[in-house]
């Protein structure tokens, strides 16, 4: 029991940090027709091998939620890229010195930085229907990295991003 409390615990953590997402999808396409799917065999993730498990045993989760089933004639194949860099640092400390006299002045100003900057991680899934050779939606997200988190933070944190992915499929026309 305590496990489990501790994993809610490190969820509820993880998920207060921020994701965002943003969707774009083809107006015209009949979302409920699609009921199987699958991936890519020569996907490349950008993730190393056990966060790439641990995405799709999120995603296979959470589509089987939706009544989306794993098949190997699927009516769809989803694609997964993704990519880490550094955020600018936005918290500086300014520091200024000025002078001025009758019709004279001048001024000198600098910011200096504060903290660290962070390492965010970008997802990008798409949904691609292979029969009409098009994609048909696609979600993007983003949010904090930690590159030296424990496996159970990591498998915590992308079943967070998966569960906010998946929040708007199928999308409300």
């Amino acid at each position: 029991m305590k496990r489990v409390l501790i994993l809610v615990l490190v969820f509820v953590v993880v998920s207060c940090a921020p994701i965002r997402v943003n969707y774009d999808y083809d107006k015209g396409t009949n979302f409920t027709k699609y009921k199987t799917y699958n991936y890519y065999s020569d996907m490349k993730t950008g993730l190393s091998e056990l966060d790439t498990k641990r995405l799709l045993e999120a995603l296979d989760a959470k589509l089987e939620t939706l009544g989306i089933l794993f098949s190997e004639t699927p009516d769809f194949f989803i694609d997964i890229k993704s990519s880490t860099f550094q955020s600018a640092q936005r918290n500086t400390v300014g520091v200024g010195l000025g002078g001025g006299g009758r019709n004279m002045g001048g001024g000198i100003s600098i910011g200096l930085p504060i903290g660290q900057s962070s390492a965010n991680r970008q997802i990008t899934i798409d949904f691609v229907d292979e029969n009409k050779k098009q994609l048909f939606w696609q979600a993007v997200s983003e949010s904090n990295y930690n590159p030296n988190s424990i496996p159970k933070d990591r498998e915590a944190q992308l079943n967070a991003v998966v569960e906010k992915i998946l929040s708007q499929y199928p999308p409300k026309q």
